[in-house]
């Protein structure tokens, strides 16, 4: 179990024993207003409670404090993150009002300067954070690794009796390039209080035995992902295997999936991942659980299928509304079962459950609440009566006093 420093982020918590955040990152030019708004807005309705953009040029700095107006016209209180590379010193000196309208930076040690200017331009951001009172996620990426201090552990290394393996050396430079420009920053006079950490690579062993790593070593909060997870099947797999595991141990304070995009998905899938990493471990619940069966021989139709699919699209429609009328409502658990072999089990099991008929049984449909039979539908609108049933249970079981 790693216990770390409490961070204030805008109006959230990481670390210090907060709930897991989910947080995501923008792909859209952050010059165009209108299309970051419009993204950031998307990815925070999902779930995301943070959401970090790119602040790479002139354009971009000047547009930050636009966009955080038209965010809290609408409501939009999400932080935002300004992710610095190279030039950050200067956008911060050059453009107050966009260090201002951020609520954190994010610096990566390894591509913030070079050579002599390395250490003068990483003290230039931490002293904009300093005097606009923002957090800093000290940001360690093995694709841009500080090269002068790999070097230096290479050549150490050759030096010994038993030289460490390359890995190791990646393992070792990972964290000391974020511990020792997290130690810099304190002694330029930012808060251990306003320090977060990171350490992301791409491969799932790596990112599990650097954190491991990391956590014995780090009393500050943990920003948790495997950096470029991949697109699909693999990078969700890669992700929720990885986070998961080091979640397990208590190591991670704030997580995200960086998920490829397949041509036409939405951004906010990253976020669902992120929640469903979290909610299926158990350790946040963010909207009512579904469970299904995958169907066999013994099933008739895709009927449950389709039911199970309406029900959860059902119950994520409603949650925006139900959250704040509810109690609790976030934690209910439903199940939508195909056959009589586990059917009625399972619904026992769940606040709310229908067991369908399957291939010979019976062309009834026993309806569970809270492990006893209340109801039998029959006929075609067993769907609609089901949900109907759901909302019912909800209302009277979730209502605020």
């Amino acid at each position: 179990m790693h216990k770390s420093i409490a961070v204030k982020v805008g109006n959230i918590t990481i670390g210090g024993g907060a709930p897991v955040v989910v947080q995501s990152m923008t792909d859209t030019a952050t010059a165009d207003i209108e299309k970051t708004v419009s993204q950031v807005l998307a990815l925070h309705r999902a779930g995301s409670e943070l959401v970090r953009i790119t602040v790479n040029d002139e354009e971009a700095a000047k547009a930050v404090p636009e966009i955080k107006k038209r965010l809290l016209q609408k409501d939009c209180d999400v932080p935002l993150v300004g992710d610095f590379h190279y030039n950050g010193h200067r956008l911060l000196a050059d453009f107050p009002e966009c260090a201002k309208a951020l609520d954190k930076y994010r610096i990566n040690p390894g591509n913030v300067g070079f050579g002599r200017k390395k250490d003068t331009q990483f003290a230039e951001i931490v002293q904009k954070a300093i005097e606009y009172d923002k957090p800093v996620r000290i940001g360690v990426n093995w694709g841009s690794l500080d090269q002068a201090l790999l070097a230096k552990l290479m050549d150490e290394n050759s030096q010994l009796t038993v030289p460490l393996s390359a890995r190791e050396i990646m393992h070792k430079a990972l964290i000391e390039s974020a511990l020792s420009s997290a130690e810099y920053a304190e002694r330029l006079g930012l808060k251990a209080d306003k320090i977060i950490v990171s350490c992301k690579v791409s491969d799932v062993q790596d990112l599990i035995e650097v954190y491991q790593k990391l956590a014995r070593e780090c009393p500050y909060p943990l920003h948790l992902g495997l950096t470029e997870a991949g697109m699909g099947i693999k990078g969700i797999v890669a992700s929720s295997v990885s986070l998961g595991y080091l979640l397990q141990q208590g190591i991670g304070d704030t997580i995200r999936v960086s998920l490829t995009p397949e041509p036409g998905a939405p951004r906010t899938n990253e976020v669902k991942v992120c929640r469903e990493i979290l909610q299926t471990m158990g350790l946040r619940a963010f909207t009512p659980t579904v469970s299904s069966c995958p169907g066999c021989g013994r099933t008739t139709s895709s009927f449950f299928r389709e039911l199970a699919n309406d029900i959860q699209n059902y119950l994520s429609e409603q949650m925006p509304m139900w959250k704040h009328q509810y109690i609790g409502v976030e934690n209910m658990k439903v199940a939508v079962m195909g056959c009589v072999v586990n059917g009625p089990g399972e619904s026992k099991h769940a606040n709310i459950g229908i067991s369908l008929p399957g291939t010979g049984e019976a062309p009834v449909a026993p309806v569970f609440i809270d492990g006893q039979k209340k109801h039998t539908l029959r006929g075609e609108h067993i769907a609609k009566e089901f949900m109907v049933i759901v909302d019912q249970y909800v209302k009277a079981k979730y209502h605020r006093d």
